[in-house]
C-alpha cells in the first residue's frame, strides 16, 4: 500500500512541481523581455560589415575632426505664390525657436544654418544637426518642432534623415503589445473552434506566454552582454515566432493526449504514452527550425546574424514549455480541460471523414493530382523573377505615409532634395582636383565642393581642402533624395566612375550606407539560401534515414516558397501598391518559409515511415495522412495567422514578411503536404525510404498495435 501511495504522490507532484516552476520562472524574468526595446538597435548603418566601403568612410572621416550627425531640415512651404518680407521675418523667428527647442533638449552638435531660402521663392529651410545617438530623445524632439506656431500663409514641414529616421522608430513603438494582443487574440479564435472548449485555449496560450517570456528575457541578456545584435525587426518576429510554434507543438501534443485518454483510463498513462510518441517529431520539428535559422549567421549583417539565435532561442523555448508545462497542467486537469467535450475512455477514436476522403482521391488518381498540382505551384513561381527586392526608401517604409515623408516631397519640390546629406569623397590628396571634375559629370550629381574645414568657406577659390593622413574630403550633393533608389544609383556611379580616376577612392555618407545594406542582403540571399537547404535536407536524411525522401521533400518546399513569393510579387505590385521589397524580407522569409514549411512534412513522413512498415509506403501515406490531417491543418492555420498578426502592423517590412510566411505556410499545409507530397511518394512507391531496408517494402505483417501512434 506504501509504495502505491507513494506513487500516487508523486504522480501529482511532479506537475505540479513544474506547473510552479515554469510560473516562478515567469515573474522575475517577464521584467527582463520588457527591457528588450533598450538594448535595440534600428539604424542600419549599425548592422554593416567592417568591409563595407560606406564603413570605411565613416571611419576615416573621424580623422577630419567632423562630428558625426543626422540632419533634421526645417522647411516652410508657400501656399500661393512667392514669401513676401513679413513672413521671411516670421520664418527666421521660428528657426530661432526650432534651435532653442533643439538645444535645451541636447539634440544640436553644431550651429543651425541659417534659413535658406528656394530659388523659386515659395520656400525656406534650415538644417539642425542633431546627434545621431539620441534615442527615444530623437521623436520627442521633432515632435516639439512639429508643434511649434505656423507662419501665415506656409505649411510647415520637419523633414530630413533625422526626421525620417524618426518617424520609422515610431512605427516600432508598441509593437510588442499591438502584436502580442493581435496574435493571441487569432490563436485564441481558431483554438476555440477547433476544440469547442474553454479551458483547452487557454491552456495552449498560456504555454505560448511562458515560452515567450522566458525566452524574451533570456535574449534580452544575451543583448545587453553585446552577444546578439537585436532591433525592432528581430523582436516582433521573435514574439510572433515563439507564439506560433508553441501554439502548434502544444496542438500536437493535445492531439495525441485525446486520442490516449479514449484508449487508457489513467490520464497519468495517456499522458505518458502522448509524450512517449510526441517528443520525437517535436523535436526533429524544432531542431530543424533551429539549424535552419541558425544559417543566418553566416550573413554579413548585424541584424540578420542576431536574429538567427533570437530565433533559435524562441524555438527552444517554445518546444521546451510544449514539452513540460504544457503536459503538467494537462495532467492536472485531466479529462477536464476538454470540457464539455471530454474524451471518455473506450469512445471510438475519430480522425475526420473529409480527410479520409482527401487520402482516398490522392491514392485513387496521384498522377493527376501531381501533374495539376505541379501545374498550379509553377504557374505561380513563373512571377518569382518579377518580385521587386530593390528596396524601400525610409521615407516609404511605413504604411499610409508620414510627415516626414510629405516633408521630403516638399523639399525636392523647391530643393536639390540631398543638400541636408551630401556624399563623402575621400580620395588622395594627389589628384582630388581630377576626382572632383569627374564626379562633377556624374547624372544625378548636382554639385561638388571640397571640405576646407577652418580655411575658408566650402567651396572657395582660394581655401585648400584639408589634408588627413594623405586624403581629402569632398562633398558630393545629389539631386534626389538621399534615401531614394535613384540617389542609390547616383552613388553607384560615383563609385563606378571614380575608381577609374582613382582607385583609391571611397564613396560614402547615408545614401552610400543603404546602398551597401541593400547589397550586403544580396549577398547574403546567394549564400545563406542554398545553405538553408543542404542543412535541412541532412537533417531529414538523419531523421528519415533515406536520401530519396529528403530530396523529395526539400524539392517541394522550395517550390511551394517560389509560388509564395510568386504570389507576392502580384500582390505587393497590384493590391497593396507597395513602393519595393527589401532584400531581407527575401532572405528572412525564405528561411522561416522552408524551416517552418518543413515541419509538416515531417510530422507527415515521420507517421508515413511508421505506417510504411507494416502496410507498405502507398497504404500507409494514406493512413498517414488520414490520421494526421485535421491536427496539422490547425496547426498551419494558426502558424499563418500568427504571422498575419504582423500585417496589423504600420511597418511595411514587417506587413511583407507576414504575408509572405502567412501564404506559404498555408500553401505547404492545403498543397505541399496535403496533395502534392503524398500524390509523388504514392508514386515513387517504396523508393522513396532508399537506401533503407523499407525501399524492399514492408518487413513483415505485423498485427496492427494496441493503439496507433499520431503524430499530433
Amino acid at each position: 500500500m506504501m509504495p502505491r501511495r507513494r506513487t500516487t504522490v508523486l504522480r501529482w507532484l511532479l506537475p505540479a512541481v513544474v506547473a510552479l516552476l515554469w510560473l516562478g520562472l515567469a515573474g522575475p524574468l517577464g521584467s527582463f523581455s520588457g527591457r528588450l526595446a533598450e538594448v535595440s538597435e534600428n539604424d542600419s548603418a549599425a548592422f554593416l560589415p567592417d568591409s563595407a566601403e560606406s564603413t570605411r568612410v565613416t571611419e576615416l572621416q573621424a580623422g577630419f575632426r567632423t562630428e558625426r550627425t543626422l540632419p533634421v531640415i526645417v522647411l516652410w512651404e508657400s501656399e500661393d505664390g512667392a514669401l513676401d518680407r513679413a513672413a521671411l521675418g516670421e520664418v527666421a523667428e521660428r528657426v530661432d525657436d526650432a534651435v532653442a527647442v533643439a538645444d535645451e533638449a541636447g539634440a544640436l552638435v553644431g550651429e543651425a544654418s541659417p534659413p535658406v531660402p528656394s530659388r523659386d521663392g515659395q520656400a525656406v529651410q534650415a538644417v539642425l544637426p542633431f546627434d545621431p545617438d539620441l534615442g527615444d530623445t530623437l521623436g520627442e524632439v521633432v515632435a516639439e518642432l512639429r508643434a511649434l506656431p505656423g507662419v501665415e500663409g506656409t505649411t510647415a514641414h520637419v523633414t530630413g534623415p533625422g526626421a525620417v529616421f524618426s518617424d520609422f522608430a515610431e512605427g516600432f513603438s508598441g509593437i510588442d503589445g499591438l502584436l502580442l494582443v493581435a496574435a493571441f487574440g487569432v490563436v485564441l479564435l481558431i483554438l476555440l473552434v477547433v476544440y469547442r472548449s474553454p479551458l483547452l485555449p487557454l491552456l495552449v496560450i498560456g504555454t505560448a506566454g511562458m515560452a515567450l517570456v522566458v525566452s524574451l528575457a533570456v535574449v534580452y541578456l544575451l543583448a545587453d552582454r553585446g552577444w546578439i545584435a537585436v532591433n525592432g525587426q528581430s523582436q516582433g518576429i521573435a514574439s510572433i515566432l515563439v507564439v506560433g510554434a508553441a501554439t502548434d507543438y502544444g496542438l500536437l501534443l493535445v492531439a495525441r493526449y485525446r486520442e490516449e485518454l479514449r484508449l487508457e483510463q489513467s490520464r497519468f498513462a495517456a499522458m505518458r504514452v502522448a509524450l512517449r510518441q510526441s517528443w520525437e517529431p517535436i523535436v526533429a520539428s524544432g531542431g530543424t527550425v533551429v539549424l535552419g535559422v541558425l544559417c543566418l549567421l553566416f550573413s554579413d549583417l548585424g541584424s540578420n546574424r542576431g536574429l538567427g539565435p533570437i530565433s533559435a532561442v524562441c524555438i527552444a523555448f517554445a518546444m521546451l514549455a510544449a514539452l513540460t508545462f504544457l503536459p503538467a497542467v494537462l495532467v492536472l486537469f485531466g479529462r477536464a480541460a476538454f470540457w464539455p467535450f471530454r474524451p471518455r475512455y473506450g469512445d471510438e477514436q475519430r480522425h475526420g471523414r473529409g480527410w479520409e476522403r482527401v487520402a482516398g482521391a490522392v491514392g485513387r488518381r496521384p498522377a493527376r493530382v501531381l501533374v495539376w498540382t505541379l501545374v498550379g505551384l509553377f504557374a505561380l513561381a513563373a512571377f518569382l523573377p518579377t518580385f521587386d527586392d530593390s528596396g524601400i526608401p525610409l521615407s516609404e517604409a511605413v504604411r499610409g505615409g508620414s510627415p516626414s515623408a510629405a516633408g521630403q516631397e516638399a523639399l525636392a519640390r523647391h530643393y536639390d532634395a540631398g543638400t541636408a546629406t551630401p556624399a563623402s569623397i575621400l580620395t588622395p590628396v594627389d589628384g582630388w582636383e581630377d576626382v572632383a571634375a569627374a564626379a562633377a559629370e556624374v547624372d544625378g550629381v548636382v554639385d561638388v565642393v571640397p571640405f576646407t574645414g577652418e580655411a575658408g568657406p566650402p567651396g572657395a577659390a582660394d581655401a585648400e581642402p584639408v589634408e588627413v593622413d594623405g586624403l581629402v574630403r569632398l562633398d558630393a550633393t545629389l539631386g534626389d533624395a538621399p534615401d531614394s533608389a535613384a540617389a542609390q544609383a547616383t552613388v553607384a556611379d560615383l563609385r563606378t566612375t571614380l575608381q577609374d580616376v582613382d582607385p583609391g577612392t571611397l564613396v560614402g555618407g547615408s545614401t552610400a550606407q543603404d546602398l551597401d545594406t541593400q547589397e550586403t542582403a544580396a549577398r547574403d540571399l546567394l549564400v545563406i539560401v542554398p545553405l538553408v537547404l543542404l542543412v535541412i535536407t541532412v537533417v531529414l536524411a538523419l531523421l528519415l534515414r533515406a536520401v530519396v525522401a529528403p530530396l523529395l521533400l526539400v524539392a517541394t518546399v522550395a517550390l511551394s516558397t517560389a509560388a509564395t513569393v510568386g504570389v507576392g510579387a502580384l500582390a505587393f505590385e497590384h493590391l497593396f501598391d507597395f513602393p519595393g521589397s527589401d532584400p531581407q524580407v527575401l532572405l528572412i522569409g525564405f528561411v522561416f518559409l522552408v524551416a517552418l514549411g518543413i515541419d509538416y512534412n515531417i510530422f507527415l513522413m515521420t507517421r508515413a515511415r511508421e505506417e510504411s512498415m507494416r502496410h507498405g509506403t502507398r497504404a500507409g501515406m494514406t493512413r498517414a495522412l488520414t490520421v494526421t490531417g485535421g491536427v496539422i491543418t490547425s496547426a498551419g492555420l494558426v502558424l499563418a495567422a500568427t504571422f498575419g498578426a504582423l500585417t496589423v502592423l504600420p511597418l511595411v517590412l514587417l506587413i511583407q514578411l507576414g504575408f509572405l510566411v502567412g501564404v506559404g505556410v498555408l500553401v505547404d499545409t492545403f498543397v505541399v503536404r496535403s496533395l502534392l507530397v503524398p500524390a509523388a511518394v504514392d508514386l515513387v512507391g517504396d523508393r522513396v525510404w532508399w537506401p533503407s531496408r523499407l525501399a524492399q517494402g514492408p518487413t513483415a505483417p505485423e498485427p496492427e498495435p494496441e493503439h496507433a501512434s499520431v503524430h499530433g
